[in-house]
């Protein structure tokens, strides 16, 4: 729906204003969270690598571009 385009009902505007309370609650509830903390401490010992898979075709790819994946 456009910002111009008219609603056929009052059904259609409540639905539209309900969708925007929505939208402006969880964005409220953002705003007000803690952030996340950036202390040494809190953060865990050890965390793991993620493993990168590089898939053939990926690898044809970087190939043919003279990056040599290997």
């Amino acid at each position: 729906m456009t910002a111009y385009e008219e609603f056929e009902s009052p059904a259609q505007l409540r639905a539209g204003c309900e969708q925007i309370n929505s939208r402006l609650a969880e964005a409220a509830r953002k705003v007000t969270e803690a952030p996340p903390s950036i202390h040494f401490d809190e953060f865990p010992r050890e965390v793991p690598k993620k493993d990168i898979r590089i898939s053939e075709a990926a690898q044809r790819l970087a190939n043919a571009l003279h990056l040599h994946l290997d």
